[in-house]
């Protein structure tokens, strides 16, 4: 049976945290190891023409380029690597073009390990499903190829949480990020919740790494958490 080679990753976003997080999830599934980070296009190029990529886990919003303008200097430049967007990128727009130009995944912000994780394992099995020679032999084989690469499954959130309302909780964060953090009782307010449940889709967005928490002070008192979205 031949060895299966390890897939290299190339990492690319422009916010350190998130970064680091997605870097260390990509080190967790077995199969796949990160070959390089980049946090800006330019050194997302330039780290393509000097490592093995197989697939780019790439950033739609980056500080000197737009993810889908860098999946075209790639392939005018002659990069095959597959590329899954991990983005907070909703425009309909935004991800026809990424359709368009062949992105293979499609993965919103925040999200889980599992949920990255079932994407990188199916794409792994679209990889060693692809045909040894440079031909299909049937339309069976073809089939196969196009629906190999999407998770056979939904990642579920947590028990109790649901996509409704943390895309709402996201949303909030995001619309205030520029101005200022929210408490767990603004942003419950906000998004007609309690306190306790805006707390814990909050917290959620903090341990996905797209959310940080930080003390404010506000006289003698004890300092109240507050919530901002770094993305």
């Amino acid at each position: 049976m031949p060895e299966v080679r390890v897939l290299g990753v190339l990492v690319v976003e422009d916010e350190p945290v998130a970064l680091e997080a997605h870097a260390a999830y990509v080190g967790r599934v077995e199969g796949f190891e990160v070959v390089a980070t980049a946090g800006t296009a330019k050194a997302a190029l330039q780290a393509l023409q000097t490592v093995r990529v197989d697939i780019v886990l790439l950033d739609m919003n980056l500080p000197d380029g737009h993810g889908l303008d860098i999946i075209r200097a790639m392939r005018a430049a002659g990069h095959r690597a597959d590329v899954i967007a991990v983005t907070s990128a909703r425009d309909l727009a935004i991800v026809r073009g990424a359709v368009s130009l062949g992105v293979v995944q499609y993965l919103l912000k925040p999200f889980v390990f599992a949920t990255l994780r079932d994407r990188l394992e199916a794409y792994a099995a679209y990889r060693r499903q692809l045909p040894s020679s440079e031909q299909v032999d049937s339309q069976a084989q073809v089939d196969d190829v196009l629906a190999g690469v999407r998770p056979s499954t939904r990642t579920s959130l947590p028990k109790g949480m649901s996509e409704d309302l943390l895309s709402r909780v996201t949303r909030m964060l995001q619309d205030t990020a520029a101005t200022t953090g929210m408490s767990a009782s603004e942003l419950g307010e906000r998004v007609g919740v309690s306190r306790v449940t805006a707390r814990r889709y909050a917290e959620f967005l903090c341990e996905t790494r797209v959310v940080v928490r930080r003390s404010r002070y506000a006289g003698q008192g004890r300092p109240e958490v507050e919530y901002r979205w770094v993305g």
